[in-house]
């Protein structure tokens, strides 16, 4: 993962710069161009990274695709439920066991939870995995040089509970997360979420949209039986305190434009793109 990370640092600001200019299709040679790489460079650089060509990523961060990711977004919902988390449409997903903390817990701030905390390598920076003895609690993301920042932030969600770095422990975590090839059904992540009962009815919603699919604000409000509630339904996802496995980088506007993300819409146009990947591997 460590390699991947390096990557990440090398082709952000590429990727920066298709989040700004995608509509143009730059060719390869104005991106290698900015990116002060020569294009068979820049080629391999994205090929090892995202197992795309820049060209391809491109395509696959366009607003035609992402439209195409919501193609039938207000049942997919339904759909992925029928199938199970588990099921066959979850296809290079990473099979998830989940539950809430008690209510207690969320309200009280935290206190009484002791939290592992350890920072990783992997394909989108360096990635701050917290855990509980229940299972993953947080999963946020930093740039080189952030990680104060991330973890302060993340600290900052339950700020009275006992905080311990212990990346030994936080490490097999990582590579259960990011390394697709240990996505295995008879292998799921445990997963606890600390928060409201309604940010946590959406968190569970958001482990509905299947790999290869995206969803909107509203059609997951209406899911949850709030058709009015689009606008808090945005506030639980941006909230989201595990990143990327629960994959509230899905969630697009009815448009198709990525609207928010936490930790950057540079990265979450990376996840999507990376996602894009592994899908055509």
């Amino acid at each position: 993962m460590e390699n991947q990370t390096n990557d990440y640092e090398m082709v952000k600001h590429t990727l920066a710069f298709i989040s700004e200019n995608w509509r143009e299709q730059p060719s390869l040679e104005t991106l290698a161009d900015q990116s002060g790489l020569s294009p068979t460079h820049l080629q391999r650089l994205f090929t090892r990274w995202a197992g795309l060509s820049p060209k391809a990523f491109l395509q696959a961060v366009t607003l035609d695709h992402a439209r195409e990711l919501l193609r039938d977004s207000a049942s997919i919902l339904d759909a992925s439920y029928e199938l199970g988390l588990s099921g066959p449409g979850r296809l290079h997903d990473l099979f998830i066991t989940h539950e809430g903390m008690s209510p207690g817990v969320y309200k009280a701030r935290g206190r009484g939870l002791n939290i592992s905390y350890g920072f990783h390598d992997c394909p989108f920076g360096r990635a701050l995995i917290l855990i509980t003895s229940e299972g993953l609690a947080g999963l946020a993301f930093a740039d080189e040089g952030q990680e104060k920042t991330a973890l302060a932030d993340m600290c900052s969600r339950w700020p009275e509970a006992t905080y311990a770095e212990n990346p030994q422990a936080t490490a097999a975590f990582a590579k259960r997360i990011f390394e697709s090839e240990r996505w295995k059904s008879n292998e799921p992540l445990r997963v606890v979420f600390i928060g409201s009962d309604f940010e946590i009815r959406v968190w569970e919603t958001l482990l509905r949209i299947p790999f290869g699919k995206a969803s909107t604000y509203s059609d997951i409000a209406a899911h949850i039986g709030k058709p009015s509630a689009a606008r808090a339904v945005g506030t639980a996802v941006g909230k989201n305190p595990v990143s990327f496995v629960v994959p509230c980088h899905r969630v697009l506007g009815k448009s198709g434009g990525l609207c928010g993300y936490h930790w950057g819409l540079t990265r979450k146009r990376a996840i999507l793109g990376w996602e894009a990947g592994l899908r055509a591997a």
